[in-house]
This record gives structure tokens, sequence and C-alpha cells, in this order.
């Protein structure tokens, strides 16, 4: 089960739901899947594990609250999925992915506060998740506060059972840019390129860097990579043009202004095309 989060992605059209992701979805399933082991059990030798059948009866039922809620939280039924949450933490009142769930609604919602509240109770709860600490990097850089939320994401990609490095790796370069670290924005863009290299965010994050430093081909080859999609925005078709501009390949740049007009006819993108507009 996926979970779209705010380590998504924010468009020129306006705001995307907090759930979006620019390079981003946010998985719960391994968030899920570990619950079982968020609690040591006392019972146990420290150098085993914990597993499901450790687990008690309320452990369990604050699970299958939480499943619940996150089937509620994808269907935009954000009350019922507090509900569920709620009855969670009832349960469990120790359950760290409860309280990170919690704080995706809240955040979903614009209840900054709260988010913040809960990402911080599941924090204590479970300070070496690498989920919690990617998703508390990612509010932490949608609040004003960019700077803190590099070493979250940091903390996450040091754990080495991280199941999704490309979504810290991916928050991480989008907040670099917020900070106009370009340098660091690369390398994790970079990096998150390495494991997933189809990711249309960070190709495209890696073209207008690469376009920004005068490295053409290199900016071509990740813009190439996403100018076919059946999706493909005005600013990515606009910016593979002024690249190929750039490169003196006027048929490729009237290639891509056709696939423009064709999709984007009354894009201001469209419209700087026809101006000539390469160097605005």
């Amino acid at each position: 089960m996926k979970l779209r989060s705010a380590c998504s992605k924010w468009s020129r059209s306006g705001r995307k739901s907090a759930l979006a992701t620019i390079s981003f979805a946010i998985t719960l399933l391994t968030l899920v899947a570990g619950c079982a082991g968020t609690r040591p059990v006392e019972s146990k030798p420290q150098t085993e594990l914990p597993t499901s059948s450790d687990q008690t009866d309320n452990q369990k039922r604050a699970q299958i609250r939480l499943q619940l809620a996150i089937g509620y939280f994808e269907q935009r039924q954000l009350n019922v999925a507090l509900d569920e949450l709620k009855q969670a933490l009832a349960a469990d009142p120790n359950f760290a992915d409860a309280y990170s769930v919690r704080a995706l609604v809240y955040m979903d919602m614009g209840e900054t506060r709260l988010a913040d509240e809960n990402f911080q109770s599941a924090m204590r709860l479970s300070p070496n998740n690498p989920d919690l600490n990617n998703n508390y990097g990612w509010y932490l850089c949608q609040n004003e506060r960019v700077p803190q939320s590099i070493a979250y994401f940091d903390a996450a990609l040091k754990n080495r059972a991280y199941q999704s490095p490309a979504k810290a790796l991916n928050n991480a370069g989008v907040c670099s840019l917020k900070l106009k670290d370009i340098t660091a924005a690369e390398q994790y863009f970079v990096q998150a390129f390495q494991y997933e290299p189809g990711n249309t965010a960070n190709n495209v994050n890696l073209a207008k860097i690469y376009y920004d430093k005068a490295e053409f081909q290199r900016a071509r080859f990740h813009a190439g990579r996403v100018t076919k999609e059946e999706g493909v925005s005005a600013e990515t078709l606009w910016l593979a043009i002024r690249i190929e501009h750039k490169l003196g390949d006027r048929a490729a740049e009237l290639s891509l202004a056709t696939q423009l007009k064709r999709r984007h006819p009354g894009s201001a993108e469209y419209a700087a095309f026809q101006r000539g507009a390469f160097n605005e």
C-alpha cells in the first residue's frame, strides 16, 4: 500500500496535495510491515529481533487500526483516518508509526502545530526510524525550517536498513536547492538517479542544474529521459527546447517545439518559443 506525501512535488499551476511529491512519494508499506520491530520485547534476548508473533493483542489491534487509517487517508477521508489513528493510539500509546501517520494527516490539513507535535512524538519513540526521519525532514523543509531538514534526511540515509533511499535523496536535493546549495543538491540528485534512473522529477532537476551550469550534453541526457512521457509538462519541454537551442540542434529543437504546441498550445512556454525568448 503506497501513500503519497508531501515529499512530493509543487507545480507551477499551484500547490498540489501535501501528499504529492517532486520526486518523491512516501511508501508506508515498509513502515507498517516494520511496526512489530518498533518496540523491543523484554522477554527476548537482545540478539533476537522481535517479529509479529511477539506483539501483544493491543499492539495487533493498533496495527490493524493503523492500516485502516492509511486506507482512509488515501481516500481523502481525513476525519475518519484521524479517528482510526486515535483508536490505534488508545490501544498502544507508544505506537510511533501511528503518530507519524497522524502527523502526515495534519500536515495535509494544514495543521502545522499538530503535525509538528505528532512528528516529535514519533521521533521520541523511534528516533532511528529512517521513514520518520525522512518525513519529518520534509515537513521541516515545507515549513520554513529548511536548514534543519537536511540533518534528518542524512540520518535516514545513514540507516542501512532504509528501503527507500531515493526518496530522502530527492527530498534533500529539493531542500538544498531552497538553500541555494547547488553543489549539495546535485550530489543528492545524482545519488538518487543511481537508485531510480527513471524518476521524472529527479531527471528534470538534474537537467535544470546542468543547463544552468552550461553543461548542455548532460542536461540533454536527463531531459531526454522525460520528454517522451505522456504527461510531460510545458516547463520540461521548454527546458529541453532551450537545451537543444544551446547545442545548435535545430531539428531536435523544432521537433520538441511541435510537441509543445500539440500538448500545451496555450502555455506561456509555447508563447516564449514563438517570441524566440530562449534566454528569458
